[in-house]
This record gives structure tokens, C-alpha cells and sequence, in this order.
């Protein structure tokens, strides 16, 4: 069996972790390794962009971690 077998289980409080990681990893399959790099500098930037005010932390914070991921996963 592989390791990206669907029939592990997970539990219940890695879901969100797993969750975004496997939509990480659609967005690269889809787009390809180079425009996921620079669509995650991009969400980088605009998370930091939106942070800059209190209300937008709840935005940007997410914003900014999603595009760390897909910087990660592109180049890794």
C-alpha cells in the first residue's frame, strides 16, 4: 500500500493540517510547480498586505500560511 493510500485514517484534530495540505497539494498538481511558487509569494504578500490592520489578521494570518505551504510544496 502507499503512503497516500485514502483508507488510513486521521484523526480528528490533524484534519484541518490534512486538509489544507491536500488542497496545497491540488492547487500544484493543477497549476504546476512554478506558478504554485509564485502564486504562494503572491498569497504571501497580500496576507502581510492585509495583516497590516487588527481586523484583517483573521484573513491575512490564513492567507499568508497558505502561501508558505504552496512556496513549500513547489519547491520541495
Amino acid at each position: 500500500m502507499s503512503p497516500d493510500s485514502e483508507d488510513r485514517r486521521i484523526p480528528w484534530y490533524l484534519w484541518p493540517f490534512w486538509a489544507i495540505w491536500r488542497l496545497v497539494a491540488w492547487i500544484v498538481g493543477l497549476t504546476g510547480r512554478l506558478v504554485a511558487v509564485v502564486l504562494g509569494l503572491v498569497l504571501m504578500v497580500v496576507g502581510v498586505v492585509v495583516s497590516l490592520t487588527v481586523v484583517g489578521l483573521i484573513i491575512g494570518v490564513p492567507l499568508f500560511i497558505i502561501g508558505l505551504l504552496l512556496v513549500f510544496r513547489g519547491l520541495f
